[in-house]
């Protein structure tokens, strides 16, 4: 997951078409896993989940070692706080990976025979969705920041194993992800969300990598640690 200070053409363009089949996958295996379900919403989330973390695993590790596999503006800021990416580039990445998940929802739609244009409205709101969605995002971290330390090899695994479990531990469904956020505002699907419901959800996620730098100076200990670190 470490990501190269200066932002090639090549890096931008993996943080794209990652990110973009990011959203394939999540979109497309939540509609249909909706199909399939028969109105049983436990199943098809079940699907959702189990294909998510399978796509995650996968795509960490095919585009790695060339962006760092962020796909997550959010992961960007806390490499950006580690000192690993320089401010534009963690704002070309922001910008890219936004892009990608948008195409990556519309692509989905043009698959399953859907309009391409259409927006949610699927509110999830109230105090219990906020506070999720920042453990979510503080977990997220946890996972890579740990798993970095560790053993780097095995931050596809922890990754997808978070995500697939905090599918079902968070009443949000684990977002965690300010670019997939805005994304699924454009899908009526299942994976959707209202756009109003946009802007509490990204607030969420920047208390939580808020709170996960707290956390992790605190866990390391050491007094020479940068802010992100």
């Amino acid at each position: 997951m470490r990501a190269l200070e200066r932002a090639p053409a090549r890096a931008l363009f993996a943080e794209f078409l990652g990110t973009f089949i990011l959203l394939v996958v999540v979109v497309g295996s939540g509609i249909m896993g909706e199909r399939l379900a028969a109105g049983n919403a436990a199943v098809a989330l079940l699907a959702n989940s189990l294909a998510t973390a399978a796509g995650l695993f996968v795509l960490i590790h095919v585009f790695g070692p060339i962006s760092g596999a962020h796909f997550n503006p959010v992961v960007s800021a806390w490499f950006r706080l580690r000192g690993e990416l320089s401010t534009p580039t963690l704002l070309a990445y922001g910008l890219i990976q936004t892009a990608g998940a948008v195409l990556g929802v519309w692509f989905a739609h043009v698959m399953f025979g859907l309009d391409v244009l259409q927006t949610s409205a699927h509110a999830r709101d109230g105090l219990g969705i906020f506070a999720s969605e920042v453990f979510a995002t503080f977990g997220l971290l946890l996972t890579i920041a740990a798993f970095l330390e560790r053993q780097s090899a095995l931050v596809p695994v922890g990754v997808a194993a978070y995500i697939g479990g905090a599918y079902w531990f968070t009443s949000s469904t684990s977002f965690a992800n300010p670019a997939v956020t805005v994304a699924r505002a454009l899908t009526s699907t299942f994976a959707g969300i209202a756009p109003h419901s946009v802007a509490p959800f990204v607030a969420a996620q920047a208390c939580g990598l808020a709170l996960f730098c707290a956390a992790w100076r605190v866990l390391r200990s050491d007094a020479d640690v940068s802010p992100g670190e």
